[in-house]
């Protein structure tokens, strides 16, 4: 089994784009002590979503640094924005071995969207990304981390290899869905090494029925 950390935002937050944001970003020296504690754990793997300009600023120069590969899910609507990732930041990241994946184009959430909003969130992001970072897309991070049967049916179907959540639990290395950790603003070190470390409790239980639900509802 391994532990998938997701990242959001490193540093200061400037202004958050949506309410409640902020719990998501943490310090650079939180950080950066997270990369140290992790950097000789095989088991664990690195991603980071919504494509803040903190990824490339921070987390990029911090994980060459110390020789760690992490997956990048950028958002293909704010390519433009100058507080994200632009797409000479992603070919930079792809360029160096990191890999690029899709976050959609808005950030919002998946389930229950109509065919039109569907097409541009799954296929026209993962499109305009491709084009942007110079390489193909095959991994998708669930914004929001929420989904159900029909999403996960419709992210089979236009042929997404590897499927994201936020189900905080440890996942099969080989698995098409990926329950990742989100990192927040209130953890440490030590509360990311219990969730490396930690033994199945009650709150797992809950999660992997929580994860059941999302899949057959």
């Amino acid at each position: 089994m391994i532990t998938n950390l997701c990242f959001h935002g490193i540093g200061t937050i400037v202004h958050e784009r949506e309410s409640g944001e902020s719990r998501y970003w943490v310090t650079e020296d939180c950080f950066l002590r997270i990369l140290d504690e992790v950097r000789e754990s095989p088991q664990v793997r690195l991603s980071f979503d919504d494509g803040n300009r903190s990824d490339v600023s921070i987390a990029f120069p911090a994980l060459r640094e110390r020789e760690l590969r992490a997956s990048f899910f950028a958002l293909a609507g704010r390519l433009d924005d100058p507080a994200s990732l632009s797409s000479s930041d992603l070919r930079d990241l792809r360029s160096a071995g990191m890999a690029i994946g899709s976050h959609g184009w808005t950030h919002v959430p998946w389930r229950g969207l109509g065919e039109e909003e569907a097409r541009r969130e799954l296929v026209d992001a993962r499109t305009a990304l491709a084009e942007a970072s110079g390489g193909e897309i095959d991994d998708v991070a669930l914004p929001l981390g929420r989904y159900d049967r029909q999403l996960l049916g419709r992210l089979a179907r236009v042929g997404y290899r590897t499927v994201y959540t936020s189900d905080r639990l440890p996942a099969r290395s080989s698995a098409w869905i990926q329950a990742r950790y989100s990192v927040t603003a209130n953890d440490t070190v030590e509360s990311i090494r219990s969730v490396i470390t930690h033994r199945p409790g009650v709150r797992d239980v809950r999660n992997l029925l929580a994860s059941r639900v999302k899949r057959i509802r």
